[in-house]
């Protein structure tokens, strides 16, 4: 059986990254859901729309139950992303694209400072 050459590729990144570098594919993962989630409520296809939510929370579910709880700032994150889990599920209740833009924008602020966070990571290491 001939293996889909983008499957393939996508898998090969996923078990070759580092514990940082998952981070960051879930938290680009999760953006990219959102907009799919945005755009299906924009063409009007809600069980499209739902689909790409529940991808997003179980995104959100895999980033809470990795918290490092040992870090002090964890418990920071934690809130956040309890607060962008109940946002999700009214995003998706409501069909709300307003509620869906709000919670893009903390995945991308935690996207940026996390590459930022690789990047200086990098360089004193």
């Amino acid at each position: 059986m001939i293996q889909n050459p983008a499957k393939t590729y996508q898998n090969n990144q996923v078990t070759t990254a580092t514990p940082s570098e998952l981070t960051l594919m879930l938290y680009n993962g999760a953006i990219k859901f959102i907009r799919q989630a945005k755009n299906s409520i924009g063409e009007r296809q809600f069980a499209q729309a739902h689909e790409a939510n529940i991808r997003v929370q179980d995104i959100l579910n895999e980033l809470i139950i990795t918290l490092n709880r040992d870090i002090p700032i964890s418990k920071q994150f934690m809130t956040m992303y309890e607060y962008m889990m109940r946002r999700l599920i009214e995003a998706n209740l409501k069909k709300s694209t307003e509620i869906l833009n709000e919670v893009e924008d903390l995945f991308i602020q935690f996207r940026d400072t996390w590459k930022e966070a690789m990047k200086l990571a990098k360089q004193q290491g």
